[in-house]
């Protein structure tokens, strides 16, 4: 498995692999033929990025079978699926804000985050598991006061699609066994959500290639595979930590608005 990051230091931008405490350096195109340098910096001396910043930012909802069964939903046989601002795309340690003028609830929503590596367009199940770059770990920011403020139209976009609103990171993982792991989100420490992700109704690929039958995906979109019990209300001043084992952790402080 490999750990691939962005960062930025000294005013520029670069990205490599994770190697414990060290970055090391690669040249070329991301999703195309990265080459090492043979450059390496510490962690510490870095600012990380979002590892991605994804032209299209999908969201899944009704996506596991432990949330559906106490929700009394059905199981979906499509992705229910709806579409972030990716300018709403921050990395770890940026700070959650709130909305000006906004005192309704905001929730977290610890996800997998899948990262299409090759465009893909009315794909079979095969093809869109090759289309599959890697995964990061997501925070599905909401507004849930505007998505129902408005009884006749739920507002998905608006409520979901915030600045600061889509916590992405701290890595990209390749050869990740989302299987065998599990989704936790701690506020403060204090685990609220913990659920493993075999729980999934519809997995990454069979995603991937439902959705790509509607639009094509390239190089960088992001779909976070929706989140299971335990989603809650933060406080202003709460450390929020979605921890994906493998994966990483991404943290994030929750802020008044500014």
């Amino acid at each position: 498995m490999t750990l691939w990051v962005r960062y930025e230091r000294d005013g520029a931008e670069g990205f490599g692999t994770l190697e414990g405490e060290e970055i090391a350096v690669h040249a070329g195109e991301f999703f195309g033929m990265p080459a090492p340098t043979g450059r390496r910096l510490p962690l510490s001396a870095v600012r990380l990025l979002p590892p991605v910043q994804p032209g299209a930012f999908i969201g899944l909802w009704n996506n596991f079978h432990a949330a559906a069964a106490k929700q009394g939903n059905t199981i979906p046989e499509f992705p229910l699926y709806f579409l972030k601002n990716p300018r709403c795309v921050i990395g770890p340690g940026g700070a959650i804000h709130p909305p000006a003028g906004y005192d309704g609830k905001v929730l977290y929503e610890g996800e997998l985050g899948i990262v299409i590596g090759r465009s893909v367009s009315a794909a079979d199940e095969a093809e869109a598991e090759a289309a599959i770059f890697g995964y990061t770990a997501v925070n599905d920011v909401t507004a849930l006061d505007l998505l129902t403020a408005d009884a006749s139209f739920p507002q998905w976009a608006r409520a979901k699609g915030c600045d600061t609103f889509g916590p992405i990171g701290p890595a990209i993982a390749t050869g990740f066994d989302w299987r065998s792991a599990r989704v936790t989100v701690a506020l403060n420490g204090r685990v609220r959500q913990d659920y493993p992700l075999a729980d999934m109704i519809l997995p990454p690929a069979r995603i991937v290639s439902l959705i790509s039958r509607e639009m094509t995906l390239h190089p960088g979109d992001v779909i976070a595979c929706g989140t299971s019990l335990g989603a809650l209300p933060m406080r202003p001043g709460m450390q929020v930590a979605v921890t994906i084992e493998g994966i990483g952790v991404l943290e994030n402080p929750y802020a008044p608005s500014v």
